[in-house]
């Protein structure tokens, strides 16, 4: 018996196969980054990518020490969360580290002195945390000589802030801050759909009482009738007592 070829099926599926492979190789892909507090826009160049950016996000929790394993990681931004505990004291061990945003948490506890290690950090920014305690010094961290990248941390002292350290400045000072409480969007709607569900059956409730029952709102007509004279008779009275005085 002769072999059967192939049928010609498999070769047009292998065809259209490679057809998609090699238009794949032009689809082009966009990623907004924050990188040193600035916008970045990757589209061909994903490979060069190393920066991890979740910052406006609901995250929350500590910053797991794991993270610190990312040795190759040039940028990290965590800024405008809902982060709390201690930075990781292993973060002097993520050495590429050029950009680090924890800004906007609810961060506590001191700064790692470990940080001073990170020989390329130009970005820095740990401010609106509940940090206390002084700041590392080190030769890459006295560069960063801005005082508002350490803002509204009340417990920190040191340079670049003009607060000196104490023996014992700063330990608690920064647990006096209350952490930030997440706004739900779907309660702020179900307060409004209470408000406006109790209004309306207030207010038909009285209205419609009176549309359905003629007795009531003639007394009610004739109530306000008899308040309406009452206050006027007052007054007619009180008006001439005064003018008789004069």
């Amino acid at each position: 018996l002769a072999s059967a070829s192939p049928p010609a099926a498999s070769s047009e599926l292998e065809n259209a196969f490679i057809s998609f492979l090699n238009s794949y190789k032009e689809i082009t892909m966009e990623v907004m980054e924050v990188l040193k507090g600035e916008e970045l826009q990757y589209t061909r160049t994903l490979s060069f990518v190393k920066n991890l950016d979740l910052s406006c996000n609901r995250l929350f929790g500590s910053i797991p020490e794991e993270l610190t394993n990312l040795s190759g990681l040039i940028g990290l931004n965590l800024s405008y969360n809902y982060l709390t505990g201690r930075i990781p004291e292993k973060i002097g061990e993520m050495r590429s580290l050029e950009s680090l945003d924890l800004s906007n948490n609810n961060l506590s506890g001191t700064i790692p002195s470990s940080m001073s290690a990170i020989p390329f950090l130009s970005y820095l920014n740990l401010s609106c945390n509940m940090l206390y305690g002084k700041i590392p010094t080190g030769p890459q961290l006295q560069t960063l000589d801005d005082p508002s990248i350490y803002a509204d941390n009340l417990g920190l002292c040191g340079k670049p802030l003009p607060n000196k350290c104490t023996s014992d400045q700063g330990q608690h000072q920064g647990q006096e801050r209350e952490p930030k409480e997440e706004e739900d969007p779907r309660e702020k709607v179900l307060f409004y759909l209470v408000v406006a569900l109790g209004f309306g059956t207030g207010f038909w409730g009285v209205v419609g009482t009176l549309l359905l029952k003629k007795q009531w709102r003639y007394a009610l007509f004739r109530r306000v009738e008899d308040l309406t004279d009452y206050c006027y008779i007052r007054v007619v009275v009180m008006i001439n007592r005064m003018r008789q005085e004069l």
